[in-house]
Formats: structure tokens, C-alpha cells, sequence
């Protein structure tokens, strides 16, 4: 239980902090309102560059609370959230929200984020 707890809480950390830092971006009109295409290539690097940093948060929580093997803990989160983000993906693409690098981009960075966190913490 307590390396299914050690994913979930990274999880449910990056999707606080994802969720909470888009919210912010569109209070502040920085985003178009929520449900609208965000075409601007800018925007969606700034999405990407705050995610790959939540990313590494999500790996290192992760590596912190795993109960054994640190590092495998948080490559099986990667892979998850590798499923997931393809299947995100593959569905932002069919409706046509924005340029299909940024999704792709979340895809192809958790695994390597999560492991990035993990050998923070490791270190």
C-alpha cells in the first residue's frame, strides 16, 4: 500500500500544482479562457516549462515516500503518466485545442522527468 501511496500523492502533486498554476494563468487573462484553442506557441512553452518542473517535483516526491527502490517507484510513475499523457494526447489532438508538439511534449517528458526527480532525491 505504501508504494501505490508513494505514485498516487506524486500524482495527485502534480495535478494540484498543474491545475492551480493554469487556473492562475487564466485569472490573470495570461490564457485564453478555459475551453478555448491556446494556438500561441509561447503559451504553451510556458505550460510545458512549469509542468517539466512539476514533473521532476512528481519523481522526487515519489523516490521520498517509496518504501524500497526509490528510483523504480518513480519509473513506474513515469510510465503511468506516460499512458496517460499519450491518451491525453491523443484526444487533445482529435479536438483541435492547440499545436500538437505540446501535448506530444508532456508525453515523451514523463518518464524522463520522474527520473530526474527520483536521482534529486537520491542524491
Amino acid at each position: 500500500m505504501r508504494s501505490v501511496g508513494a505514485i498516487l500523492a506524486a500524482f495527485v502533486v502534480v495535478f494540484v500544482l498543474s491545475l492551480g498554476t493554469d487556473q492562475i494563468l487564466h485569472v490573470l487573462n495570461v490564457y485564453p479562457p478555459w475551453g478555448q484553442p491556446m494556438w500561441d506557441h509561447r503559451l504553451n512553452a510556458l505550460a510545458l516549462s512549469y509542468r517539466l518542473i512539476y514533473g521532476t517535483l512528481g519523481g522526487y516526491v515519489t523516490a521520498r515516500l517509496a518504501p524500497y527502490s526509490p528510483m523504480r517507484h518513480a519509473l513506474i510513475g513515469g510510465a503511468i503518466g506516460f499512458v496517460l499523457s499519450t491518451l491525453g494526447a491523443i484526444g487533445a489532438m482529435s479536438m483541435d485545442l492547440g499545436p500538437a508538439w505540446y501535448p506530444i511534449s508532456l508525453a515523451l517528458s514523463a518518464i524522463p522527468t520522474s527520473w530526474l526527480g527520483a536521482r534529486l532525491y537520491m542524491a
